[in-house]
């Protein structure tokens, strides 16, 4: 017997190119805002801090790294079609694989070793002395899939790189040896049973029970890295179906509706829990975190359904914003991977002035992008050797 017929492929949908896009670029404000944040233990901090900034982080980790991570599930989907198991592992492992090590031999120590300095003023090693320290490490399966411990060896920023790879690699596993056909019929059921209205916010429940039961991750934007690989295979579940795209514009203001009203009462939870909200088994912690998985999937649905544009509905846009955007869509990878060490040596030079915050987080913020894109265009995007460090795929 052949395979079930797939639906057909739906053509590429921009809704999702923006918002990954404005989530990376967001990630500058983001990390530049966390120099000023009370609770946020980040690598360089500013004397004078605020509470405000944990409010608007909040509105900001609910749903920005769980949509990447959907957004990746449906790239991932398209990619297994085309290139199977094995080309898709190698695709990944050259994309995503060979930025990260790269990265890690190059611009992931600057971090830690500004946050050593700012920290401890008797602190003058140099960049080059601390190098041996941060590569000072072993290896270890407690952290699963984060495989390299050490005092202070991190992979910062780019643990959403390293979840992705570790994702794909598990996709790849499965995928070897369940027919491809098996999850288009198992998809379509899916698909079939979203019609009826609200079916498509049910994904929200099994989010609510890791936050619950397993607890959330600060250092992974808020969210179990657990509840990320579910977002993942979401994304694969939803590529390429249009009735999943229908019930979600169809859906869409009742999701922020209640998103909003979800978030509100996660935000309470956690004010109500005395020790650490996304680790305590108290009621209002354990409440908190499932208004929060909860809200978490409403407003991706509410997202994604108000952006969609309805199917056969006519492009514009033609000519001048067209460059640019494939501009940015190329740089997506690269300026994730630069962001967060150059913000922070912004951070490192700005924070001693004796400027208004106000004033601090603005230059903050400018030299970064200045300094971001400089880089990008300058040194990273030019050369074949460079784009292919930095995950650009050929032809790009």
């Amino acid at each position: 017997m052949g395979e079930p017929q797939a639906p057909p492929r739906t053509a590429r949908r921009p809704e999702l190119d923006a918002i990954r896009l404005v989530v990376v670029l967001g990630l500058v404000f983001f990390h530049a805002s966390l120099v000023f944040d009370s609770r946020d233990d980040y690598y360089v901090k500013n004397a004078q801090t605020t509470g405000v900034t944990t409010f608007i982080a909040g509105l900001c980790v609910v749903w920005a790294m769980p949509a990447l991570f959907l957004i990746s599930g449906v790239g991932t989907w398209h990619s297994l079609r085309r290139r199977g198991p094995g080309g898709l592992a190698v695709e990944r492992l050259l994309r995503l694989g060979v930025p990260l090590l790269f990265a890690i031999l190059t611009i992931l120590p600057v971090p830690p070793w500004l946050h050593l300095r700012a920290a401890d003023p008797g602190y003058h090693d140099s960049y080059w002395r601390f190098l041996p320290e941060f590569y000072d490490v072993r290896v270890s399966l407690a952290d699963f899939p984060f495989l390299l411990r050490g005092e202070y060896f991190e992979t910062g920023h780019l643990w959403f790189v390293v979840l992705l790879l570790a994702f794909t690699l598990m996709v790849v596993a499965v995928a070897a040896w369940v027919p491809l056909g098996r999850a288009v019929t198992a998809r379509d059921a899916v698909a079939e049973a979203t019609a009826r209205r609200g079916v498509v916010l049910l994904p929200a429940i099994p989010l609510a029970a890791i936050a619950a039961l397993l607890g959330m991750e600060e250092s992974f934007a808020g969210w179990s890295r657990w509840a990320y690989l579910l977002l993942f295979l979401y994304g694969m579940v939803l590529a390429g179906d249009d009735r999943f795209r229908e019930a979600m514009r169809r859906d869409a203001v009742p999701a922020a509706v209640l998103g909003l009203v979800l978030f509100g009462a996660a935000g309470a939870g956690f004010g109500a829990t005395e020790g650490e909200p996304f680790v305590d088994m108290e009621t209002p912690a354990i409440l908190g975190r499932i208004a929060f998985g909860l809200a978490g999937w409403c407003w991706l649905v509410a997202i994604l359904g108000l952006l969609d544009r309805p199917r056969g509905e006519p492009s514009t846009g033609a000519g001048r914003p067209r460059p640019v955007l494939a501009y940015l869509g190329t740089a997506a990878l690269p300026l994730y991977v630069l962001h967060q060490p150059i913000v922070v040596a912004a951070a490192y030079l700005v924070v001693g002035r004796p400027w208004p915050p106000a004033a601090k987080y603005l230059v903050i913020v400018v030299a970064s992008f200045v300094v971001m894109f400089a880089v990008y265009d300058l040194l990273v995007r030019r050369t074949p050797v460079t784009r292919f460090l930095f995950g650009i795929r050929a032809g790009s």
